[in-house]
């Protein structure tokens, strides 16, 4: 009986193609899956995993089938799936669940389907998978040795349960991974934020005001590649240091109350709920642009914004208009949903192949350790270091090495001033 349920499977021929285009991009990952061909590290484990179903997904499902393991995948939002890459994984003999343009009961409903292939190691992108685990599934306990997770979202969905003592298994925070969160939160979601912008309205950024809620990772590099393009960045925030070095960056730092006026694109990346609100909106220009690229849809409110306005109607692909009832017009994108998955590709291969890298490793890590406590854990140094070291040899880089006399000076503290 056939385990997969994706939109067409006669897309699977295209899907190999942008599979095969990814995997020409992420040389990191492939040394890995040489690796696990050889040593089959994962044989006779099942993975579980809710991620996006991209093209770079794939090149992960790849190495993990390499390494000996079963996989059953579904997607971690309901409109970044590329179904062309779903069809493909699944005449793979993947056992995925997954299409684009998902209700919520359907996206629920997948993953509901990995759990039913009794998982032992789980992959998450923003923990709804371990949440389904944990609340509605928990048969599924005994079976699972521990997991990772890839988001911001996630790990601190993940802490919460920790600290509340809900955590019933080992969970390794791939996000946390100086390999992971300097690279793919900064490079790639800067680049496929602005890329979904401009895909969805194709307007020019140079000279608009926009606005960044939140100055985190993510938010560094939406504001560095929005500044590269010539706009004028707004940062808003709620912590004084990341405040401040937004202001010593060279930003404008001020309260969204006061940014709602002045803003022409909006864009939300806190992993909190309701920061654009009715009272933001009704100061906002007419023809502001509104967009997220936090993990879930709940950071624009949706809610005020229809009740804000009279109508609404589609424009163009992920783009719709909302008429409010003093005749301004507001423009929401991708439905509030991940702006770079769900109206672009997401980040590109090359900066996947790290966070990916850091995936298939620490999933090789769980497969040989022994059982450990339920805790969210740090990504081991070893892991995060080999896959730098692996990044730069394949980009053709040397970097020096410390002499003995320096790592003796190093080590010691009685040497001073000379």
């Amino acid at each position: 009986m056939e385990n997969f349920k994706v939109k067409d499977i006669t897309l699977a021929s295209k899907g190999h193609l942008q599979i095969e285009w990814a995997s020409k991009h992420m040389p990191v990952l492939n040394q890995i899956k040489r690796k696990f061909i050889k040593e089959k590290p994962l044989k006779d484990l099942t993975i579980g995993a809710c991620l996006h179903v991209t093209k770079e997904t794939a090149v992960l499902v790849d190495a993990f089938l390499a390494g000996g393991a079963k996989v059953a995948l579904c997607g971690s939002n309901p409109l970044s799936t590329q179904d062309d890459v779903a069809a493909a994984l699944a005449e793979k003999g993947v056992n995925v669940f997954a299409w684009r343009g998902q209700t919520t009961e359907e996206y629920y409903w997948c993953v509901e389907k990995v759990i039913d292939n009794k998982p032992t190691i789980t992959l998450d992108d923003g923990a709804d998978l371990v949440g389904t685990v944990h609340s509605k599934r928990t048969e599924a306990l005994s079976n699972i040795k521990g997991g990772t997770e890839e988001t911001t979202t996630g790990v601190l969905r993940l802490r919460a349960m920790e600290k509340n003592g809900a955590l019933k298994y080992a969970i390794i925070a791939v996000n946390d991974a100086y390999t992971k969160y300097l690279f793919d939160n900064r490079y790639g979601t800067g680049q496929s934020t602005i890329d979904g912008i401009l895909r969805t309205t194709n307007i020019l950024l140079a000279g608009k005001n926009f606005v960044i809620c939140g100055y985190g990772w993510c938010s560094r590099g939406i504001a560095m590649r929005a500044q590269g393009m010539g706009a004028n960045v707004i940062v808003t925030e709620v912590n004084p240091l990341r405040a401040l070095e937004a202001a010593m960056n060279g930003l404008s730092v001020m309260p969204l109350t006061e940014a709602a006026a002045v803003g022409d694109i909006f864009v939300t990346a806190t992993g909190d709920i309701n920061v654009i609100r009715k009272e933001h909106m009704q100061k906002m220009k007419d023809g502001a642009i509104l967009a997220n690229s936090g993990h879930f849809n709940v950071e624009i409110n949706i809610k005020d914004l229809e009740e804000l306005s009279t109508s609404k109607r589609n424009i163009r692909p992920n783009l719709e208009e909302y008429t409010l009832k003093d005749g301004r017009k507001l423009y929401l994108l991708a439905e509030g949903r991940l702006v770079n998955l769900a109206a672009a590709e997401g980040h590109p291969s090359e900066v996947m192949d790290m966070s990916f890298a850091n995936q298939a490793l620490c999933v090789e890590y769980l497969a040989k350790s022994d059982k450990m406590l339920p805790k969210v854990y740090l990504v081991p140094k070893e892991i995060d270091e080999t896959v730098a070291k692996l990044k730069l040899d394949a980009m053709k880089i040397r970097i020096d090495e410390l002499t003995s006399e320096q790592k003796e000076y190093l080590a010691t503290w009685e040497m001073g001033t000379i």
